[in-house]
């Protein structure tokens, strides 16, 4: 069977070594071999040449317009959206908090967060878009909850050893309570049987419609500036793939045939967004 080696966000992690790794076996006579890691570290590597893969699904526009503007890819296909939820541990002291938050009387999700013993989880904002998109998604709740300081208040300083793990290890951390709540996209808290708590759609950044409304945020990290961009999963054949045509069918069956299992993995649809090109 035909070797493809796939880097992918670290998101995916539980879809793509499961289901999609079978059916393409069968579907694509295809033996894929993984890689998760953060979108931009893959990135980088991708670019740096430290890695060689065939295909490469990040998340949001940012680290494949790396990959495509370095010359490793001429076009990423969008093939899922998702949004910011914040997931939570059944095992941990606050569960009953965090299942009640939004039921009239109940503490809110946001107060839940900033009591000085909870023990949240997030993901390095300089590797990975998701540690940037949790901070994006506290700084657009202090203007809808009208809300001042709440960033700092439940995340600390932008670097804070005492949150930030990597991205396949939050969720286990959270199965066996040894954190309260975490960083999560929409689609990582249901393959580990996990609860979460739904944002509004004004900051969950996953409304491509309100894509001006989170614009509005911004982080500073090693003298570059970050801004918002839409919870969109790409997929590209890179350009020295060694299986190219297998890459390239693989690329297409993720936006056709694959797409029951984006669904039955709480992914959306990309609705509106566009391929990217460099």
């Amino acid at each position: 069977m035909t070797p493809l080696d796939v880097a992918y966000a670290g998101s995916m992690g539980s879809m793509m070594e499961g289901p999609i790794k079978t059916t393409a076996a069968s579907a694509l006579h295809v033996d894929m071999h993984g890689r998760a890691q953060g979108s931009d570290a893959l990135a980088n590597l991708i670019v740096g040449g430290s890695i060689a893969c065939d295909v490469f699904i990040p998340v949001t526009p940012g680290p494949m317009l790396t990959v495509l503007k370095a010359g490793k890819a001429t076009v990423g296909i969008p093939v899922a959206r998702t949004e910011m939820v914040i997931a939570y541990s059944p095992k941990g002291k606050y569960a009953q908090q965090f299942a009640a938050a939004g039921k009239h009387g109940a503490l809110p999700w946001w107060q839940i967060l900033q009591q000085s013993d909870v023990r949240f989880g997030r993901t390095d904002p300089l590797t990975d878009p998701q540690g940037r998109n949790i901070i994006f998604t506290m700084q657009l709740a202090e203007a809808y909850y009208k809300q001042p300081g709440l960033a700092a208040k439940i995340l600390g300083p932008t670097i804070n050893p005492a949150q930030i793990f990597s991205e396949p290890t939050v969720e286990a951390r959270l199965q066996s309570g040894e954190l309260d709540a975490a960083s999560a996209y929409k689609i990582q808290p249901g393959p580990f049987n996990l609860p979460y708590v739904s944002l509004p759609r004004e900051i969950n950044l996953g409304d491509e419609a309100l894509h001006d409304r989170y614009a509005q945020t911004s982080l500073e990290l090693q003298g570059k500036a970050f801004h918002p961009q839409s919870l969109v999963y790409y997929a590209a054949a890179l350009t020295d793939a060694a299986q190219k045509e297998k890459a390239v069918a693989f690329v297409d069956w993720l936006t056709g045939g694959a797409q029951s299992i984006f669904r039955q993995y709480y992914y959306d649809p990309p609705a509106g967004a566009a391929p990217l090109r460099a």
